[in-house]
């Protein structure tokens, strides 16, 4: 795969989230991406005991923010091809998207994990 460069359409992952946007920089290891769309909204929780409540501080995961940049590690950066929603409306197809796979989870975590969601949602649409 040729190396991707600035100005490139990108998807990527950023803790537990998946975004798509546009590298703005080009580092060692990481590109700088900034946030165009969400494509997957961050899990709950812990990230390193992943689904479980009994954990010293069970995190609320916001998705990073439109034309927000982060660094992204180079082999979670993929090539995007089509076309770009609009950032709300990918933020709440991803979302409901979310919600319904908590919903249809009885676990502890899963409960816990919609009332952050459910939170976030409020935040983010206000």
């Amino acid at each position: 795969m040729s190396e991707l460069k600035i100005g490139d359409y990108v998807t990527a992952f950023y803790k537990t989230g998946k975004y798509i946007g546009e590298i703005t920089n080009i580092r060692e290891e990481h590109y700088l991406v900034r946030v165009l769309a969400v494509a997957k909204h961050p899990m709950q929780g812990d990230i390193h005991t992943g689904k479980e409540v009994d954990v010293p501080f069970f995190h609320e995961r916001r998705a990073l923010a439109y034309r927000e940049q982060a660094n992204m590690p180079k082999k979670m950066v993929k090539p995007y091809e089509g076309e770009i929603p609009e950032y709300k409306d990918s933020l709440k197809e991803a979302v409901e998207k979310i919600k319904g796979e908590l919903q249809e989870d009885a676990s502890p975590w899963a409960q816990q994990s919609l009332k952050h969601i459910e939170t976030l949602e409020q935040d983010y649409f206000k």
